[in-house]
């Protein structure tokens, strides 16, 4: 399979698991996806070793065009920047998210972040959100950035390329005890 075509399939993998997460409904509406990505495990390489912004940018507009516009997406970089978040400007305000100084590339920030710089309209970067959602491609950890109680998903496909998808949606935490309820009374 020639290089375009193995990377465009790779990316409608991408998208496909992003639409998937975000047709999940749960009791928490979906605000802010974060999405994070290794696009040297997507390529069969160990995270961190085959930075490629060419496939981080085919796989960031695929993404992209699978998030509805009432839904903010959340780009993670890599370890190197402490995984910090690209965002679009508008919804670092709308939130009220401090934004940090950092312009993330491929060697500090990684290939999706590094995309998100070029391909976001007005992007900025931020140290942290609280999202409801959430996919990871490729074991790069966003759980530091999902609300209390982030549950897991199978979601469909299972791998973007080389690279393991796991996916969670987040519910409001359970509190009370054997008396408690968490639905309409009597339930």
């Amino acid at each position: 399979m020639a290089r375009a075509a193995e990377w465009h399939l790779w990316a409608r993998q991408a998208a496909e698991a992003v639409s998937a997460v975000v047709r999940i409904e749960t009791a928490l509406p979906l605000r802010v996806l974060v999405l994070g990505g290794s696009m040297s495990e997507v390529a069969g390489y160990p995270i961190g070793t085959a930075h490629n912004l060419e496939l981080g940018r085919i796989v960031l507009a695929a993404v992209k065009e699978a998030v509805p516009p009432n839904i903010a997406l959340a780009v993670q970089g890599c370890e190197h920047i402490n995984r910090a978040l690209v965002v679009e400007r508008t919804t670092q305000e709308q939130f009220g998210w401090t934004a940090v100084s950092v312009w993330p590339v491929l060697e500090a920030g990684g290939s999706l972040a590094a995309a998100a710089m070029e391909l976001m309209a007005e992007p900025v970067v931020v140290e942290t959100v609280r999202a409801e959602a959430g996919v990871d491609i490729g074991q790069t950890l966003i759980g530091m950035h999902l609300r209390p109680v982030a549950v897991p998903l199978r979601v469909g496909p299972r791998q973007v390329g080389h690279a393991v998808v796991t996916a969670a949606r987040c519910r409001p935490p359970l509190v009370g005890g054997p008396r408690a309820h968490y639905g309409p009374a009597g339930q």
